[in-house]
């Protein structure tokens, strides 16, 4: 699930980020004229207290080095870390380097082992040198929870979730029963291959082929809904649960197109036309889908950039 939590957190960091820098300045000021860093420090306890989901919340020097403990609700967090050395990481060189409040892509805490993103909030002086860097950690899901309703674990998220497990679990007993009426279709015949009906073997191609698409649109619902995984290699950008499933249906309507040029030409040369069109039709889904997979490729190219 931390795919589509990290998918999420692309779209609103933004947001995020001027959500913690906003609640973080409302009790801390960027700025200290003829004052000590102490006094700001002393303010930590409060910041805890109105950042409800805050994991920990610490402050850094100028180096890189923590210079208070962890305030933090959990107590295995609290009163851990004063003295390390964060230097190397992200939330302090990139706050040094933008001279303003910033927000972390997510990462692993070291000391919770979950995702978190820290929000560092630069203390400067009147002669613009840098005191201390406050930060705040958060983990992934309840920064998302803060600023983005509809996340994947928020309860719309849990019933969407909830939903979209039933119903594939309904499409693939769907897919089973056609799967079980498909096999039924010719193994009746047995080995007496001088019964077999032509028309039975159409229809129980035809019959195995719809199992084949709904299973494989289950695949795709359970895998990127439920499960919230990314397909491989994929750069499209699209919603991959449609252009599964459309592909799933060109295969289908293919398959029943060549059948029909078969029965035709065996019983009914005249009707032939008829699956002209159809094959006429299965070209222009695939073109469609092409073209929509070469935009949506395109569209998601442009959004990287910017």
């Amino acid at each position: 699930m931390q795919i589509k939590e990290i998918e999420e957190y692309a779209q609103v960091r933004a947001k995020a980020r001027a959500y913690l820098c906003y609640i973080i300045e409302r009790h801390i000021s960027q700025n200290i004229i003829n004052g000590e860093v102490a006094t700001v420090l002393e303010k930590l306890e409060t910041l805890n207290e109105s950042i409800t989901n805050a994991e920990t919340i610490y402050a850094l020097d100028g180096n890189g080095e923590q210079i208070t403990a962890n305030i933090a609700k959990d107590k295995k967090l609290q009163g851990l870390g004063q003295g390390d050395n964060r230097s190397d990481r992200a939330y302090f060189y990139k706050t040094v380097k933008e001279h303003r409040c910033t927000l972390t892509e997510p990462y692993p805490s070291c000391e919770s082992n979950v995702m978190v993103v820290t929000a560092g909030f630069p203390i400067y002086d009147e002669k613009d040198n840098l005191l201390a860097i406050i930060c705040v950690d958060i983990a992934l899901k309840n920064i998302l929870k803060m600023v983005h309703p509809s996340s994947v674990d928020s309860i719309s998220g849990t019933i969407s979730k909830i939903a979209y497990t039933s119903f594939s679990v309904a499409l693939a007993a769907v897919a089973l029963l056609l799967f079980i009426k498909g096999i039924s279709a010719f193994m009746h015949f047995g080995l007496d291959f001088s019964v077999i009906d032509i028309n039975q073997i159409f229809k129980a191609t035809i019959l195995l082929t719809l199992s084949l698409a709904i299973f494989d649109l289950v695949k795709a619902i359970f895998e990127e809904e439920v499960l919230g995984k990314e397909k491989k290699g994929d750069d499209t950008g699209g919603h991959q649960t449609m252009v599964r499933f459309l592909g799933s249906i060109i295969i289908a309507l293919s398959i029943e197109a060549l059948m029909l040029v078969f029965k035709f030409a065996l019983t009914d040369p005249g009707k032939l036309q008829y699956a002209v069109y159809l094959i006429s039709g299965v070209s222009f889904l695939l073109i469609a889908l092409a073209l929509y997979m070469k935009f949506s490729r395109i569209e998601n190219s442009d959004k990287n950039k910017s």
